[in-house]
């Protein structure tokens, strides 16, 4: 319940400080796609947590003597002031200050920077996020040094949510679901969990190749996306698939099916870009160059015998997953013949990662 979330108010003020914290981005496997109110998820998400692509998040805070009923903040984006972010973080304590109801009491700058593209479908908003949830959470545990290490992530992972759903998942890893399941016991709307199961050994330190197809802001959205779910008309069908393929993915995730595994992830990353291409009015987020290499990798898969895969977030650019074992195979691929695809031949060569350690 939401309830053993709320902060009760306190007297004393922390002195003027600051609080620097990482988050890892996250790339979903199963995905997200249609919320509910209050940043509720229409469908149970999964998704592998990176170790490379961060956000790193510093907050500075000053007591404020003023009796505001919003909260004072300036936020700076890789050393320049961005007013850009500002109605997505406005909106973001509005929402949390619920629960965190002390950082009405302070001014904040915030400074942030990627090790990644922003905005280009790498969830750059889920590892932001985290970051300056993480931030949030350091400061509540400031007033509460006795808190347990669970309640910390998963109040963080809670406020997260607030501000862009799949940041739910920018906690720990490798693996996280966010989203009530039946397959999960402890799972929950309300905030990301790790899955209880053993991984099999197949998917340790699994790769994750970020092709840069175009890292130049999307067009359109990820919430302006998910509000078109509400009357879409494949909306229940899709639903039910996601269902289905996340129960299908944990087990997979558990026996080390590979072959299963290439089926489902892909499959779910063409029915997203469907979702977007048949949704009123309809976008289109991926490029010419993303078909092209989607094509080049299945060619490459049918004759090596290969278990490499791709996925796709709302951008671009492409996520390609394969065993730690085709490690170097891939990589030589990826240079022989999928750089000329990429903006300025970039990629970003990432594994899965075990998330955050306090």
């Amino acid at each position: 319940m939401k309830e053993e979330f709320i902060f009760s108010e306190i007297s004393n003020i922390l002195p003027a400080g600051e609080i620097t914290q990482k988050a890892p981005s996250n790339i979903a496997l199963i995905k997200y796609w249609g919320k509910y109110k209050n940043q509720l998820p229409a469908n149970a998400s999964l998704s592998f947590t990176l170790s490379k692509c961060i956000t790193q998040t510093t907050l500075k805070f000053s007591p404020e003597s003023k009796n505001n009923s919003d909260v004072e903040f300036e936020i700076y984006f890789e050393g320049k002031k961005s007013d850009s972010f500002r109605p997505k973080i406005e909106q973001f304590f509005k929402r949390i200050i619920e629960y965190v109801p002390f950082i009405k009491d302070y001014s904040f700058e915030i400074h942030t920077e990627n090790s990644f593209p922003h905005s280009s479908g790498i969830a750059s908003s889920a590892s932001g996020m985290a970051a300056l949830s993480l931030c949030i959470m350091q400061m509540e545990k400031k007033f509460h040094p006795e808190m347990k290490e669970d309640y910390f992530y998963k109040k963080s992972s809670f406020l997260a949510r607030l501000g862009s759903g799949s940041a739910a998942r920018s906690f720990l890893g490798p693996v996280m679901i966010w989203g009530k399941s039946d397959e999960i016991s402890n799972s929950s709307d309300l905030f990301a969990v790790e899955p209880a199961y053993q991984l099999h050994p197949n998917f340790k330190n699994y790769q994750d190749s970020i092709l840069i197809v175009d890292k130049g802001k999307k067009q359109v959205s990820s919430s302006l996306g998910h509000d078109l779910m509400n009357d879409h008309p494949f909306a229940k069908a899709r639903f039910e698939q996601a269902k289905q393929n996340l129960e299908s993915l944990n087990q997979i995730l558990q026996e080390g099916n590979l072959d299963e595994f290439v089926k489902i992830v892909e499959s779910e990353a063409l029915t997203l870009h469907a979702m977007m291409m048949t949704s009123s009015p309809y976008f289109l987020l991926i490029k010419p160059n993303t078909l092209e290499i989607i094509q080049r990798i299945w060619d490459y898969r049918n004759k090596n015998r290969s278990h490499l895969c791709f996925t796709l977030d709302a951008g671009a650019n492409i996520h390609l997953l394969y065993p730690e074992k085709e490690k170097e195979k891939v990589l030589d691929f990826i240079q022989n013949e999928l750089t000329p695809f990429c903006e300025e031949g970039k990629f970003i060569r990432d594994q899965t990662g075990a998330g955050i350690k306090m």
